[in-house]
């Protein structure tokens, strides 16, 4: 490779793993990836059936600053569980996540600072089994 192509592939390389995240989920609803890379309530792609267990559920406490995610899942040990939970900002910027451990953990509840954040927050649910579910909040 000469070093007109490195440069090349190293810009294009750049951009693209500054745009391509953004593009991927903006407007999330209407993500290209959601409803096959990432699962929500109008998107379940394939879990149609699955919504109601993998969806996180967020909960707001603005006087306490704090928001509760919760997930409808049951906790079968390393069968089947929730693997984490992951808050983002308005950039897709990570802002906390809660690793779960199937055999104490009984059940999937994470609770996150909010530490003065407002603006959407997106709610990530990782089962071992169904993939990654998204669910978005105003704050």
């Amino acid at each position: 490779m000469d070093r007109r192509d490195f440069i090349r592939f190293s810009i294009v390389g750049g951009v693209t793993g500054i745009v391509a995240p953004k593009l991927a989920l903006a407007g999330v609803p209407d993500s290209p990836f959601a409803g096959s890379v990432f699962y929500t309530k109008d998107a379940p792609g394939r879990w149609s059936k699955k919504v109601g267990g993998h969806l996180p559920n967020l909960e707001i406490d603005k006087s306490a600053g704090l928001i509760q995610v919760v997930t409808g899942h049951e906790m079968r040990g390393f069968d089947h569980y929730i693997v984490k939970h992951v808050l983002l900002d308005r950039n897709y910027q990570l802002i906390d996540e809660k690793m779960f451990n199937p055999m104490t953990d009984k059940t999937p509840i994470s609770t996150f600072k909010l530490n003065g954040y407002s603006g959407p927050l997106y709610a990530l649910s990782v089962c071992n089994k169904h993939d990654t579910w998204l669910n978005l909040v105003e704050v």
